[in-house]
């Protein structure tokens, strides 16, 4: 693995590659890169030669459990911003949204949801930090594959609760709707997470 700053001669930007409709502007963004024959000090190698995609890996389980606190962080702001809108908005002369049953059940299950996932990464935290990443590789695979479907399906009923509302930018629900769609995906696919789990749970 080499570091190889942007302002190197002959690393290119081809293209910023629109991720669901986001396309940020210089390296803000996803893009498509060139190396054309970039040269770079000896000093710029992290680790030994030939480890980058040990280092790579060594990272992930740091970032999949960091991933899963900031998902329960948006899961949280989104039903904040469901209870304030709800709080307001008339549905008749003496009734307001929070006020209805079905929008009540649909905050309880994100509340419980959100509260389960928030144990499960806790309960990670505390055993990487007692036993290491490679005995607890199990459970964060547990915790990714769940935090991120319980953080898309809070996020989808904030939006729900929003209406019209939702589907704008004037709220940050919408934004977070597209933006953690990738949460399933990168860092290990759900799939990949749940086979990995199932398969360690059966081996022992």
């Amino acid at each position: 693995m080499i570091i190889v700053p942007t302002e190197t001669e002959g690393f290119n930007i081809i293209r910023n590659i629109s991720v669901m409709g986001e396309e940020g502007k210089g390296y803000f963004s996803h893009a498509e890169v060139e190396f054309d024959n970039c040269i770079v000090p000896q000093e710029n190698l992290i680790g030994q030669r030939g480890s980058g995609f040990a280092l790579a890996q060594e990272r992930l389980g740091p970032g999949r459990i960091q991933h899963c606190m900031r998902w329960l962080g948006i899961g949280e702001r989104c039903i904040n911003i469901s209870k304030q809108f709800m709080k307001k908005r008339k549905i008749s002369s003496t009734q307001v949204l929070a006020q209805q049953p079905l929008m009540q059940a649909q905050i309880a299950e994100s509340l419980a949801e959100l509260a389960s996932a928030r144990l499960m990464v806790l309960q990670t935290a505390w055993s990487i930090e007692q036993n290491g990443f490679e005995q607890s590789k199990n459970m964060i695979s547990l915790i990714k594959f769940h935090t991120a479907n319980v953080v898309q399906r809070v996020i989808d009923r904030s939006l729900q609760s929003l209406g019209a509302l939702g589907m704008t930018d004037d709220t940050v629900v919408s934004f977070f709707y597209r933006e953690e769609r990738a949460a399933r995906i990168y860092d290990g696919a759900d799939e990949v997470h749940k086979i990995v789990a199932a398969r360690e749970f059966l081996k022992n």
